[in-house]
């Protein structure tokens, strides 16, 4: 090597020194506004929580519970998962007219998907009705809840991948607010009961998709007469075959709260929902961590450099344990957390509460590993290990709720959830290797 070589190099150094301290505190900066933001989203359920729990009975919660269990069921086949593909494009590094016409394209499919949903619903209102203990029109209103909320994702999405932690923050929590604030309204000031609950969910997200429209539109990324086949079929190639990853996803983290139902009636039911709310505050957690993460992360992975990849193992070992530590703390607290928050009604949901945590735990380990799939793009064998996870979900409640009643239904969600962790994990590295146990030869 010459001198000049040399000397290109020893300058080359401090400047790549800088940029990595500074990826680095992007990193720290990223995960402590959306951590911050998710803790204040969760805080505000939490807040909800006792008020919520004093005015509605167990039977009354269970509705709330089966009504958002509509949501999640029909998250998997309303906007056919373009969202995430909207989200993907921008790595592909497209000038701003490619990203509107994209955008613009995959809302035309959230809303054509939402109609089509919305009329196969419509024929089919009553029995599902008597099935969830639902009123029919409420039923119709979950579509409309997740047309809006799939365009509120639409504009979540681009911020996160842009890195606009704080316009992310501040969306989410204003939301979250606007809805703590209209079912308390409605829920005890005006003593709307379930409907008073509804209401304010069916009014926050319409804010939510109505602000996330004007946003998208303000920045450029969308027109409203712009429909491009290619792009189309680009958005639906990556959101299709992820219908069985999401559908798994509804079996693994809802289902429960509709076998319980089925099982040993809407008053057990809202008791499960209660423990799984206060347990799924970890999950916002990880998903702060997740969101701060994948932008770094993928530029890691776009290098390719070997030492990088050993450093993101440790890394992500050493997030594993943590995961395990809030676990712990989670069977040694909970419980009198729980009866805490949501009183005597629901003092038999405290023995559910750890175990529904480690559940949990296995989740933020799950979304350290599913990253390098959607990295891969190769989200086919992802929707196979999910829907797999949930059918063996499935099978696992019906038998445990019947030998160990309701203990049994957050039983079965650890054994699912660590079954996933742990396939997803290994087609992950078959998909995108990483150096899970070479890294420590370096």
């Amino acid at each position: 090597m010459s001198e000049t070589e040399e000397l290109t190099k020893e300058d080359l150094t401090p400047c790549l020194a800088r940029h990595t301290l500074l990826s680095k505190n992007n990193f720290l900066r990223g995960t402590a506004v959306y951590m911050a933001s998710n803790m204040v989203t969760a805080a505000i359920p939490f807040l909800l929580l006792p008020a919520m729990t004093r005015y509605l009975s167990p039977e009354e919660y269970g509705q709330v519970a089966m009504f958002q269990v509509m949501i999640g069921g029909l998250g998997a086949f309303v906007g056919l998962n373009v969202v995430g593909a909207a989200s993907r494009k921008y790595y592909d590094e497209n000038p701003i007219h490619v990203m509107n016409e994209y955008i613009t394209t995959c809302l035309h499919i959230i809303i054509a998907s939402g109609i089509a949903v919305f009329c196969l619903l419509f024929a089919f209102k009553t029995p599902l009705s008597q099935f969830l203990g639902l009123d029919p029109e409420w039923i119709l209103w979950c579509v409309f809840v997740v047309v809006v909320s799939s365009i509120t994702q639409l504009q979540l999405g681009q911020w996160i991948v842009r890195k606009n932690a704080k316009k992310y923050a501040i969306f989410q929590i204003l939301q979250s607010i606007v809805i703590m604030s209209l079912s308390l309204l409605f829920v005890v000031m005006y003593k709307e009961g379930v409907w008073g609950r509804v209401a304010a969910q069916i009014i926050g997200a319409s804010i939510g998709g109505a602000v996330a429209l004007f946003s998208l539109y303000k920045d450029d990324l969308l027109g409203f007469f712009v429909w491009n086949p290619v792009y189309a079929r680009e958005a639906l190639s990556f959101g299709v075959p992820l219908i069985p990853h999401v559908a798994g996803l509804f079996l693994l983290m809802s289902i429960d709260r509709l076998i319980v139902n089925v099982e040993l009636g809407l008053a057990e039911a809202g008791i499960y929902a209660v423990a799984s709310q206060i347990a799924y505050a970890m999950v916002l957690i990880f998903d702060a961590v997740n969101k701060a993460y994948v932008p770094c992360l993928y530029e890691k992975l776009k290098d390719d450099v070997f030492e990088e990849k050993c450093r993101i193992v440790r890394n992500t070992y050493v997030w594993f344990g943590f995961i395990f530590a809030i676990v712990g703390c989670a069977f040694l607290v909970g419980p009198e957390i729980i009866v805490w928050i949501a009183g005597e009604k629901y003092a038999a949901a405290a023995k559910l509460v750890g175990w529904l945590a480690l559940g949990q735990g296995f989740v933020g380990m799950y979304l350290m590993v599913t990253n390098y799939i959607f990295y891969s793009r190769r989200t086919g064998l992802l929707s196979l290990t999910t829907i797999c996870s949930g059918i063996l979900n499935v099978a696992l409640l019906f038998l445990f709720i019947r030998f160990f009643g309701v203990t049994g239904a957050p039983i079965a969600f650890c054994i699912a959830m660590c079954f996933r962790f742990i396939v997803t994990w290994v087609v992950a590295q078959k998909q995108y290797p990483m150096p899970w146990f070479s890294f420590i030869l370096k």
